[in-house]
């Protein structure tokens, strides 16, 4: 049983303060919030930029470094979790609804609105699944697979507690244990809440467009809150059960359900033209990463608004959900390798994401590309699901989907509300079940509040303004990790029971000084 932190009860009362702020004045709210979106975005833009290609430079160092041999735990500790379970855990809650959501509408966006270029050509057609690429790919899992690494590395290494604040100890020393401390680990706090509520808010959006295809439930504000009122009271119940039964569960359930729905929709839409395009688009893709991560547009207006609206609202995103897919990712990674780690949470994930986005923004291409169809021209919830309606087994896939939206809602949530709670009860990794409710509470709350007040602008609001601060906290965590890297491995012996020489001097001087003590 976790012991509450004071971050928690401080953090519930500027939640509670927000959500009566946006039930009370929604419209003063976001203004607020806008003011301060355009401020970060055109003025640090290039910060957003720099930060996330700096990680994913990080995290292929690590790969490569001499301390890939360093075990996340005691050097006897076992993985806790076999590699598919970790694997679908850390994936349900990396990404989740956003593959769904975005799956067609991502790219179908950028063939008819591409970062630079004519739109509904070939090249656009191309560009859309590059950047769609990027969006999800490498970088996004660089920043979690390293922040994650260092919460594991100090939780299980280090046997200190898993806040975002600890692993700056060797950087600040003792001022983490307080104001400051606790300044970070709100600042982990919110930004947390403003990303997971983004996600719900999305997947309740894609829950009643479903809906209203298939029974043709009204498409409304209303409908949403239900869907949320609902699922909230299942995401909850889950969490309340813990890791190891009712997220592992759930966890396993999407894979299959996930897996189901990308076989279908591989084989029945035009899968030689998929893999083709996706063959393409991909390795262009890894040949021009770099590139593509950062560029901005200094002489071009139009160009720089479409990368403020997508690739700087993406990283802003994957910064705000770092503390929890990173906690969440570190909670059930005990045992494996540095090496083994982040291999495991950058490359296989990213590959994964791609093809998902090439079958599925694909698809959505070759109907209005070749066929000529309008799936540009439908809503970003919707794109799927008008898509379906020109595949065999609509009626099939549209189940299936909404079954997995509906896991991927409370894998995410669930997960969510157990960080939240690791987070605020000194890094317990049995939260009390009363601070999980609260949490879940307090992150549906937030949902209804930026869905009422702006829908997907006011989430991207709320992540870019929060993603600021905890992007230069998350970079002090690499320079304290190398830190404690280089001091691990100049304390470790390099042959065994051979000492260093910085031992056998020291053990020689203390030897000299006990002979002139005896004289």
């Amino acid at each position: 049983m976790g012991k509450v932190s004071r971050v928690f009860w401080i953090s519930i009362v500027v939640s509670i303060i927000f959500v009566m702020w946006g039930a009370i004045w929604p419209k003063q709210l976001i203004q607020s919030m806008n003011v301060l979106q355009s401020f970060f975005l055109i003025r640090f833009g290039w910060f957003y930029q720099l930060t996330a290609t700096f990680f994913l430079f990080f995290a292929i160092f690590l790969i490569f470094s001499k301390y890939g041999k360093i075990k996340l735990g005691k050097d006897d500790d076992k993985p806790e979790f076999k590699r598919s379970t970790w694997f679908a855990m850390l994936f349900s809650a990396g990404m989740g609804i956003g593959l769904l959501f975005f799956g067609v509408s991502e790219p179908i966006s950028h063939y008819a609105n591409p970062p630079v270029g004519a739109a509904r050509t070939n090249e656009s057609a191309k560009l859309a699944l590059q950047y769609t690429y990027l969006h999800w790919g490498f970088h996004a899992w660089a920043i979690y697979a390293t922040i994650a690494l260092a919460l594991a590395y100090y939780k299980f290494r280090k046997g200190v507690p898993g806040l975002m604040s600890a692993t700056l100890y060797p950087l600040l020393g003792d001022r983490v244990k307080g104001s400051l401390g606790t300044i970070v680990d709100m600042t982990a706090v919110f930004a947390t809440i403003f990303g997971v509520a983004a996600s719900l808010g999305l997947g309740a959006a894609q829950i009643n467009g479903g809906l209203s295809y298939v029974l043709g439930i009204p498409n409304n504000f209303i409908t949403q809150l239900t869907i949320v009122a609902v699922v909230t009271v299942l995401f909850i119940l889950s969490a309340s059960t813990g890791v190891e039964k009712g997220i592992k569960y759930l966890s396993n359930a999407n894979m299959v359900l996930a897996l189901l729905l990308f076989v279908l929709f591989l084989f029945l839409g035009p899968t030689i033209f998929l893999m083709d395009l996706f063959t393409t688009t991909f390795g262009t893709y890894v040949q021009n990463l770099l590139a593509m991560g950062m560029r901005l547009a200094p002489f071009n207006e139009r160009n720089a608004e479409w990368l403020r609206s997508w690739t700087i609202f993406y990283w802003a995103w994957w910064i705000a959900w770092a503390p929890f897919v990173g906690t969440f990712i570190a909670r059930v990674s005990k045992g494996r390798t540095v090496r083994e780690f982040v291999i495991a949470v950058l490359i296989i994930p990213s590959i994964v994401c791609a093809i998902w986005f090439g079958v599925f923004g694909g698809t959505g291409i070759y109907m209005e590309h070749v066929l000529g169809l309008d799936v540009s021209g439908q809503s970003l919830e919707a794109a799927l699901f008008y898509v379906y309606q020109h595949l065999p087994l609509t009626l099939l896939l549209v189940i299936v989907t909404l079954l997995l939206i509906s896991t991927f809602f409370i894998t995410s949530a669930d997960s969510a509300t157990f960080v939240l709670g690791m987070m605020t009860t000194f890094g317990s990794l049995n939260p009390p079940n009363f601070v999980k409710i609260a949490w879940g509470l307090t992150l549906s709350a937030s949902a209804v509040i930026l869905m009422s007040s702006g829908g997907l602008q006011g989430f991207q609001t709320a992540i870019i303004v929060s993603a600021f601060p905890l992007a230069l906290v998350l970079l002090l965590m690499t320079f304290s990790m190398l830190k404690s890297f280089h001091a691990e491995l100049r304390q470790t012996p390099k042959k065994p029971g051979k000492p260093e020489p910085e031992a056998v001097e020291n053990s020689s001087k203390r030897s000299l000084r006990g002979e002139k003590a005896k004289t």
